[in-house]
């Protein structure tokens, strides 16, 4: 009779330690260091892109006889142009100045003592991704730049195409001299499921969910280490009686713009119930030419019977495809309270010519983001501002808004004392 053997440390505990390990030695690195890293980084990305493409085919054909669904194929199908906005955003990344280290006067002082904070990093943070290889590459970047290691769990259907980034990205860890911890992926091939990287909270700080809304519940479910949640689509626009058509139109057709991953993207309009019919057929019809799916509540449906029926559990979850839903509304109170109710909570917007009503959804949606007149499309790398963004979170924990370098990073209390007791 055979025995088993059973290993003492599986994969998930492995690399936490290797990855906590790294981290003591790359959160008191060089800042220029740690950006000669990302940059390098995105170097052995750029070399590496005929590899990635072909580990992509592979991850893209298993799919199709898997029967992936269409959503996720669109997530994990990989082009020169998205592995090109990849490396900018690492080379972004790598020129920003350094996150760390950064010294501010404390709200408070102690006699014969100064007091001051610091910016540090949060230490070990574990990434679950849904397909979007490229995305673990930017993650990658966004923990080397702010002194934290990183721990990479893709989904099986990219699982060639993140191994062939993390390969990269670990060949450029190891030229320039940092720890190889820094960079960790744990691979189908493993076995391990999300509960064994989510429970590692020795060694994990923080684990970032990124995908559809069950992934992100089922990471917050399980995990006994901290989360930040992030969230995409489910927004909703208000559509007051003063307001522009064309502007309305113009921000849902713009929210839904971002590629691959449509953060942002208006899924839900509500419509002031004094608004003319014939505006609502001007804005459906043109959204319609644009290969959009329209939706509508019963009383829209029985009024315009093109109109398909929302069902009740829609209002408060996501399409994540081009598809709209309107309803209408009283009032601009009876809309704040329908979108408090059912957003994902990250960013909602207005149309309104009128600055009481502006501010009074500015302040009375309960989200992270309020967009007035103005399209609330998502960039990961916008060309205004000294910031790049990994994703958005619609939580009220750790983070909320937008998921920059800062929120990878935590805060320590220094005081200075002169000697006198």
């Amino acid at each position: 009779m055979s025995v088993e053997v059973l290993d003492d440390h599986p994969e998930p505990i492995t690399s936490a330690q290797r990855a906590y390990q790294a981290s003591l030695k790359l959160g008191i690195t060089k800042g220029a260091d740690r950006s000669r890293a990302v940059l390098a980084m995105a170097q052995a990305l750029e070399r590496s892109f005929d590899d990635i493409l072909e580990a992509n085919t592979l991850d893209l054909e298993a799919s199709r006889e898997m029967a992936v669904p269409e959503l996720i194929l669109d997530w994990l199908k990989l082009t020169p142009t998205r592995l090109e906005m990849t490396v900018d955003v690492l080379q972004r990344l790598g020129e920003l100045s350094d996150p760390l280290r950064r010294v501010r006067t404390a709200d408070y002082q102690l006699e014969d003592s100064q007091s001051y904070t610091q910016l540090m990093p949060l230490g070990v943070i574990g990434f679950i991704y849904e397909a979007f290889p490229d995305l673990g590459a930017i993650a990658a970047g966004f923990c080397i730049k702010t002194g934290n290691s990183i721990i990479l769990k893709g989904s099986t259907e990219a699982s060639h195409s993140n191994a062939a980034i993390a390969e990269a990205l670990q060949n450029a860890i190891a030229e320039v001299g940092l720890p190889l911890g820094c960079v960790e992926l744990i691979t189908a091939e493993h076995g391990a499921s999300i509960r064994d990287l989510v429970t590692q909270d020795q060694y994990v700080n923080l684990v970032i969910p990124y995908g559809r809304s069950s992934l992100v519940q089922q990471v917050v479910r399980q995990s006994t280490c901290p989360v930040l949640k992030s969230a995409m689509g489910n927004c909703y626009l208000y559509w007051s009686l003063n307001s522009s058509l064309e502007m309305v139109r113009w921000m849902i057709l713009d929210s839904h713009q971002s590629e691959p991953d449509q953060v942002n993207a208006i899924e839900k309009v509500l419509i002031h119930r004094q608004a003319l019919p014939s505006s609502l057929a001007v804005l459906w019809n043109s959204l319609m030419e644009k290969g959009f799916e329209i939706r509508g509540d019963a009383e829209l449906v029985q009024a315009f019977p093109q109109l398909q029926l929302v069902k009740e559990g829609e209002w408060g979850n996501p399409y994540l495809t081009k598809t709209v839903a309107f309803k209408l509304v009283d009032s601009l109170e009876s809309a704040i309270a329908w979108i408090n109710e059912h957003s994902s909570g990250h960013a909602d917007s207005i149309v309104t010519e009128s600055y009481q009503e502006s501010r009074q959804f500015a302040l009375g949606v309960n989200s992270a983001s309020t967009y007035i007149n103005t399209s609330p499309r998502f960039s990961r790398n916008p060309s205004r501002g000294d910031s790049v963004f990994l994703g958005m979170s619609n939580q009220k924990g750790h983070r909320r808004g937008f998921i920059s370098l800062e929120t990878l990073t935590t805060v320590k209390h220094i005081v200075q004392g002169n000697g006198r007791f």
